[in-house]
């Protein structure tokens, strides 16, 4: 049985502020050396040149450092560039714990996982599907998992190509999918999208040609993001599992489009919490811990019938568009604009919506 988990969420007051996470171990609430993960936003232009994730990168594992982490090089930092709109910059922090109450409802359980390096002619392939689908089934082995229908949110970050990976790889005579740098965080995510899928159970084996055009398929659990900072999939995979113990539950839905905000409600309620017909962010009574979700540009141009020109917008990147509305509607959900909200959701959720994943603190009594 792996160890049941304590999650808090901290806010990131400047671009190299860890100061959440220090207050947390000096207060007791969570040991460093317990760390598993760190999930978070921060506050740059969320490309590929987006350098405030490795600032943050570097924070955090100097704190983890400093307070007697044995290997703070090897924690998957998962930073999620881009705070567009009301977004909050915060880090959401998964450490195991040895003070979780028992319990033999399904609590809180993470696992966590690196795939084979994915070299740069893997991205937007069949080779790049198979390494994520690997390290996805080694991280459910961690976290004490069975069930894939026990797996509610997998966040993964991988790498994406620069023009110096493309050069690498065509000097070893390999060409890549596409050598466009920007274009390749999309592909980047949505491979490894079909790798979470392929892992679950959710999709058979793409094809080569299926990989980022058909968006039938698609994962309801994963949240895929890419940057400059590492050259392999690193994979946080969190469930539920009978009999862990601990205050905490997660659960999942997906956002029909960008508008709908009864699958944040439906992801929440999933989570444990009770709510009525027609909830409010005071029904919460500041139980739900975060929720992260993915989105996507309806690749229609159209959101419940009528036209947007986000898609065709030369001065805004449709990226900072469609992740401020999503914040947005989060956010009003919540009633706390420090939400998880990640953008290039190809083959995350439906086209022009995107999966959720809520994390509540049910309590001793939950």
């Amino acid at each position: 049985m792996p160890d049941p988990i304590e999650v808090r969420k901290v806010p990131i007051e400047s671009v190299t502020d860890a100061s959440g996470l220090a207050r947390l171990i000096a207060d007791g609430v969570i040991e460093a050396r317990r760390v598993l993960a760190v999930v978070g936003k921060t506050e740059g232009n969320g490309g590929v040149n987006d350098y405030t994730r490795i600032l943050a990168d570097r924070a955090f594992r100097e704190v983890l450092a400093e307070h007697g982490h044995p290997s703070p090089e090897s924690v998957p930092l998962v930073w999620s560039g881009g705070t567009d709109g009301v977004l909050s910059p915060h880090a959401t922090i998964f450490a195991t714990t040895a003070d979780a109450l028992p319990s033999d409802e399904p609590r809180l359980s993470v696992g966590v996982a690196m795939s084979e390096v994915i070299l740069p002619e893997d991205i937007g392939r069949p080779a790049m599907v198979e390494k994520v689908a690997a390290g996805v089934r080694e991280a459910m082995k961690i976290a004490g998992i069975d069930d894939p229908r026990d797996v509610h949110y997998v966040q993964t970050k991988t790498p994406l190509l620069t023009l110096a990976t493309i050069t690498d790889a065509k000097s070893r005579g390999q060409d890549t999918a596409i050598e466009e740098t920007g274009p390749s965080m999309d592909l980047s995510n949505s491979t490894t999208a079909l790798g979470v899928a392929v892992a679950l159970g959710e999709i058979d084996m793409p094809r080569a040609d299926q990989i980022h055009k058909d968006l039938s398929l698609y994962s309801s659990v994963a949240s895929c993001s890419s940057g400059v900072e590492l050259d392999r999939a690193q994979i946080v995979l969190v469930g539920n599992v009978r009999g862990i113990g601990g205050r905490y539950r997660i659960g999942h839905s997906v956002m029909k489009d960008a508008l709908d905000a009864d699958g944040i409600w439906e992801a929440i309620r999933d989570s444990g919490l009770p709510l009525p017909e027609r909830p409010h962010p005071s029904d919460l009574g500041g139980r739900l811990v975060n929720v992260f979700m993915k989105c996507e540009a309806d690749p229609s141009g159209r959101v419940r019938g009528r036209r947007n020109i986000m898609l065709d917008d030369s001065d805004v990147h449709w990226h900072r568009q469609i992740k401020a509305t999503v914040g947005g509607v989060a956010a009003s959900v919540t009633g706390d604009p420090a939400v998880f909200v990640s953008v290039a959701a190809v083959h995350q959720g439906p086209s022009g919506g995107g999966p959720v994943a809520a994390i509540s603190d049910l309590g001793p009594e939950g």
